[in-house]
């Protein structure tokens, strides 16, 4: 595949998310991860469509692997935890969305926190 055949796939799998269709996103990632799967952005993508189609242990890997490349990914921490949460694995997810808030401020991700932590909290965790 080209540069320009990557770069046109990975814009298309963007939009095939954006129109909530991650299946379609990941088929068509496929030969984009051929050539670029060590790029930070390729593998956020994935996450979010792995997320998106319930694959949750999956998109819990790509989210690692994107913190690999970038320990300082607030919103990659953001998603994991969200994986996370998903997953039921709520004192993981909170100290994720922890981190991200704290990295990053603002009103989404603090109420991303007081969500999982009003869920630790109910559950008695």
């Amino acid at each position: 595949m080209t540069t320009e055949g990557t770069v046109e796939a990975f814009r298309r799998a963007e939009e095939l998310l954006a129109q909530r269709r991650p299946l379609e996103a990941l088929h068509v990632l496929e030969p984009v991860l051929d050539v670029a799967a060590d790029k930070p952005s390729v593998q956020l993508l994935l996450g979010r469509a792995y997320y998106f189609s319930a694959q949750l242990r999956r998109a819990e890997r790509a989210f690692l692997r994107v913190l690999e490349f970038d320990p300082s990914d607030h919103y990659a921490r953001l998603v994991l935890g969200r994986t996370l949460q998903r997953q039921g694995r709520l004192n993981e997810a909170r100290a994720q969305i922890r981190l991200a808030a704290t990295m990053h401020p603002v009103p989404a991700y603090q109420e991303a926190l007081g969500e999982i932590n009003a869920h630790i909290a109910t559950r008695g965790i």
